[in-house]
């Protein structure tokens, strides 16, 4: 079964009382381990396909399937838990709390979860990324792609089945950017986590193992090596 599964999905929009629409008969799949960036153009549906899959939003028509459970059926509690424990974020511009440290920001999901030994496992995850020796760092002490590997560690420390990342490297210089790519990569195929990546990068795209391209709402191409 795939990790996750939009059947013909359709989301609409009201802007200005005039409904648009941001996908348009949407269907894919993507296994365990699979990542799968999303392209095209600004405003042709990436994000609001990572919010979908992700259970942060909910289509207007058709079904999105996340683990095999129906995110529309969820009740408030049920959608806590499956974004809880099943779904890490990637933003661009990294979403750190500037009062904490790299451990104490990439621990605190944990914390909040009541999870024990959150410390031990917020410093493995930076060790993951190479940046345990800067677990005591602020935010403001990092560079940017210093910063983007501290949020990896941060959206896999509760080990989810998806990661979505909203283009994670459009905030980096190259090396940084190689950097983060290859992380994500090592985090498919080693941690064996599903990552949906919207970009408008080539060189991320080429990162991934399956690119889809969206226009207008829909599908247009499906690439795989």
């Amino acid at each position: 079964m795939p990790l996750v599964r939009l059947e013909q999905v359709t989301k609409d929009y009201l802007s200005d009382g005039v409904a648009v629409r941001a996908l348009d008969g949407v269907s894919l799949e993507a296994e365990c381990g699979q990542f799968v960036a999303l392209v095209g153009r600004s405003g042709c549906g990436k994000t609001t396909l990572l919010n979908l899959a992700g259970a942060m939003d909910f289509p207007t028509s058709g079904r999105v399937l996340l683990d095999g459970v129906c995110t529309s059926e969820l009740n408030d509690a049920g959608l806590t838990e499956v974004r809880r424990r099943k779904v890490g974020f990637i933003f661009q511009f990294f979403q750190l709390l500037p009062t904490l440290t790299a451990v104490e920001n990439v621990e605190l999901p944990l914390l909040l979860a009541g999870q024990a030994a959150a410390r031990r496992r917020a410093l493995e995850c930076l060790r993951w990324v190479e940046m345990e020796e800067l677990a005591g760092r602020y935010p403001h002490q990092l560079s940017g792609g210093q910063l983007q590997r501290v949020a990896i560690a941060r959206a896999i420390v509760h080990a989810p089945s998806l990661l979505l990342a909203d283009e994670p490297i459009g905030n980096l210089d190259t090396a940084s950017g190689d950097i983060v790519l290859e992380l994500l990569r090592r985090t498919a195929s080693e941690l064996k986590t599903t990552i949906l990546m919207a970009t408008h990068s080539a060189e991320a795209a080429a990162a991934a193992n399956t690119v889809v391209r969206l226009r207008d709402g829909r599908i247009e191409e499906i690439r795989r090596p």
